[in-house]
């Protein structure tokens, strides 16, 4: 006969211990409590008691009208070289940036001013940036261009620090053995070990610069989204309904690209 040993019971938090956990999300539900009203929730059965409009806006994307499919092709792509220049930009600032924001090769004296910058240059809204360059370099898509670059750079260049941070410190610590200079134990020890991980956060940030590129046609940036918002602004919900499938459809493509690349780079 077989004796069967008892389970102990699972471990048991005390309340001081749950206190934290409990205090945050009970901060999060009196957060959403609190902003149910600004946000104006109250108005969301509007959106089905409002059905005259509704059904017109439906009908009209139920029949996309694809009459002036190459304007909407090329203003696409015009879009995708935005997106594909801002981010080549983005990385070309982001690399250097990223390093130098990086705790574990970077001193403090140099690491916490470049991070102080890389967070004002994300606090920035594209559009801010996208309406500066409009007025040095007029309506077109090299203001959509720079603002893409600026934006990402910002966002690529704390990812990419992240990650250098997260490096194993063997392969540098080698190449400072053999009594490399620090520039050399960057381009040998930091690098390749880095390279897929940043090469997958610039496919990422390509893929979502390809959306943001579209509403920057809002400010005359160019591209797809100017497009998209003169048929908007007159009511051609047809129109608009074929613009969205253009845009969807090269959104697609690029994102099975991009994970194509991310899966044989990682």
């Amino acid at each position: 006969m077989t004796t069967q040993t008892a389970v102990p019971p699972p471990p048991r938090r005390t309340l001081a211990q749950r206190a934290p956990d409990l205090l945050l999300w009970g901060g999060l539900v009196v957060l959403l409590a609190i902003a149910f009203g600004p946000a104006e929730l109250s108005k969301f059965p509007l959106l089905f008691t409002n059905s005259g409009n509704m059904q017109e806006l439906g009908k009209g994307f139920l029949s996309p009208d694809f009459t002036d499919w190459k304007l909407y092709v090329s203003k696409m792509w015009l879009t995708v070289q935005m997106a594909l220049w801002g981010t080549a930009l983005a990385i070309l600032a982001a690399a250097p940036l990223g390093l130098l924001a990086s705790r574990n090769i970077t001193p403090a004296y140099i690491q916490l001013p470049v991070r102080r910058f890389l967070d004002i240059v994300r606090s920035v809204p594209d559009l801010v940036i996208g309406m500066i360059f409009l007025v040095a370099v007029g309506p077109g898509p090299l203001a959509g261009v720079m603002a893409l670059s600026i934006g990402t750079s910002g966002v690529l260049a704390k990812l990419f620090s992240e990650a250098v941070e997260s490096i194993d410190k063997g392969p540098v610590e080698g190449v400072r053995a053999t009594g490399a200079h620090k520039l050399h134990e960057v381009v040998w020890g930091v690098i390749p070990q880095v390279a897929p991980l940043w090469t997958s956060y610039a496919l990422y940030r390509f893929e979502s610069n390809s959306r943001s590129a579209t509403v920057l046609g809002l400010i005359g940036a160019g591209g797809i989204g100017q497009v998209l918002f003169d048929s908007l602004n007159a009511f051609a919900y047809s129109n608009t309904a074929a613009i969205v499938v253009v845009i969807i459809v090269a959104v697609s493509v690029i994102d099975m690209l991009s994970q194509a690349i991310r899966s044989r780079l990682l």
